[in-house]
């Protein structure tokens, strides 16, 4: 199999298909609770699923994959981005409470649908489900039948494999109380299989009934998960580490989809976290979290599928937003370039391909002061600008990265007058920068390449450390020591503006 920058043609994904083959028709099932904003720790699930689907598509396997939003699931307390008055909806299902800003049909809806946006942008387009719907048309009518009727012999099968003591009353189900509304661990006084109905009393105090035909209640999770797999039948899924772990919900559930509902569980694919540098594993919860839609900001979709998609399920990610992301970006390009892996081949979105580096716009884009001008800067550059609308939208994520993420040493600008720091230039400086205007002034081509070499050439004629040139140029026409890449960023600002800026330097340090 192949991880981190390993080029074998053989791809996890492609491993994961082939042990699956025996059967011709395939469900993978991906899922997540939209109880905050969902984050690029979340994509992982997703696009793992994804590339998965897409091995076995090339395999020539009949192969659906689907996305469950668990928006069924309770609301368990005011997170760090919810005001106080949530406290009201503690408990309660997220798909029937408030959307936070008004503009949702509820509160799942309003961290869902910029989420399955950013799917869509990554080319994962899988059947999306909505557990709410699930329950209340019906679907697990039978199913929450069966888990009522064999109760005891699950709680057997929990207490067994989880080893942990549960109440002697326990019963898998939670109704949704007519009273206060809430998911309630209620005790169960009585089941009606004919018509659906439990009893219950709620930890508020109130007694009454529900029909669970109807959606007036649901599974408690460790019984959820498995119930699914038989119901939907789904035969792969990919899962966070803690579900794998010993006595975890995936060793119960594969217990309870035998003996109570007589199927198979799926072929697992366990993944480890994503985790910020230097703030550990993301989390909605913890505030912790870089959100999909704002990493598609700054990041080309291909390049996020590409982060997922050069590491086994297995071993831990740590994204670095800063200059770790630049390097991710450079990596892909060198491997797109290539073009014959399989990590490119399940990462490429072909309406994204644009062959400009990064690095180099995010020094054009400070450069450059409007769009015009920035294609101008790539022209002069020899890129290929004919797709202005996706040079642009990639130049705008350039623009993102540097407000939000770059480090200050990427930062700059550049003067629009000589900067005072000139002066400093001693005379064998002075004389250097003398003869690279001289050998600028006669580059028969304007690139990089040919200012990077004048530089060193400059070096050696003037007895100077090429270094201290450099750092002449900056001061000259950013007002301090450094600055990006001397060749691209002295191409992209045009022979006259740096010909001129340098002579004025020259001029400035004789006085």
């Amino acid at each position: 199999m192949t991880g981190g920058n390993n080029t074998e043609k053989v791809h996890w994904a492609d491993v994961c298909a082939s042990e699956v083959m025996q059967n011709t028709s395939h469900l993978i099932a991906t899922g997540i609770t939209p109880s905050g904003p969902i984050h690029i720790g979340n994509m992982r699930e997703v696009v793992t699923g994804d590339l998965v689907y897409k091995a076995m598509i090339k395999k020539g396997l009949n192969a659906e994959l689907i996305y469950n939003a668990d928006d069924f699931d309770p609301l368990r307390k005011v997170y760090p981005f919810l005001p106080k008055s949530y406290e009201q909806y503690i408990g309660l299902p997220i798909c029937d409470i408030p959307c936070p800003c008004g503009k949702h049909k509820s509160y799942a809806e309003h961290f869902l649908e910029p989420f399955l946006k950013a799917l869509e942008e990554l080319d994962v387009k899988p059947t999306v489900l909505r557990s709410s719907e699930l329950y209340r048309s019906g679907k697990f009518t039978e199913e929450i039948k069966t888990v009522l009727e064999n109760a005891a012999e699950i709680k057997e099968i929990l207490e067994r494999v989880s080893r942990r003591k549960l109440p002697d009353n326990w019963v898998p189900f939670y109704p949704i109380c007519k009273k206060c509304k809430k998911i309630s661990n209620a005790e169960i006084l009585g089941h009606d299989p004919k018509n659906h109905i439990v009893k219950y009393r709620c930890e508020c105090g109130y007694e009454g009934e529900c029909d669970y035909s109807k959606g007036e209640g649901k599974l408690v999770w460790r019984v959820d998960w498995p119930m699914r797999w038989a119901k939907l039948n789904v035969t792969v899924e990919p899962f966070g580490k803690d579900h794998s772990a010993a006595g975890g919900s995936f060793d119960t559930g594969k217990e309870i989809v035998d003996k109570i509902f007589k199927s198979k569980p799926p072929y697992p694919v366990a993944y480890e976290w994503i985790s910020l540098k230097g703030k550990g594993a993301m989390a909605s919860s913890t505030g912790v979290a870089i959100t999909i839609d704002s990493m598609l900001e700054i990041v080309p979709p291909d390049v996020l599928r590409y982060l997922i998609a050069r590491s086994k399920p297995e071993k831990a990610i740590t994204f670095d937003p800063g200059m770790g992301l630049l390097t991710l970006i450079d990596e892909y390009a060198k491997v797109a370039e290539k073009g014959d892996s399989r990590e490119y081949e399940l990462s490429k979105i072909s309406s994204v391909a644009t062959d400009i580096p990064f690095r180099h716009l995010v020094t054009v884009v400070q450069i450059a002061t409007d769009d015009n001008a920035i294609i101008d800067v790539l022209k002069r550059s020899g890129y290929d600008v004919k797709n202005k609308e996706a040079v642009l939208k990639r130049a705008q994520r350039a623009k993102i990265w540097i407000e939000k993420y770059a480090p200050d040493m990427v930062k700059f600008t550049v003067q629009e007058k000589l900067p005072q720091e000139v002066y400093s230039i001693n005379d064998k400086e002075r004389y250097a920068l003398e003869i690279l205007a001289s050998k600028m002034e006669g580059l028969s081509e304007w690139n990089a390449e040919n200012l990077h070499n004048a530089v060193y050439k400059t070096g050696d004629e003037a007895d100077t450390n090429p270094k201290d040139i450099f750092t002449c140029i900056y001061m000259a026409i950013l007002g301090k020591e450094r600055g990006p890449r001397a060749g691209w960023f002295l191409e992209a600002l045009g022979r006259e503006f740096v010909t001129k800026r340098i002579v004025e330097a020259v001029s400035a340090g004789a006085q």
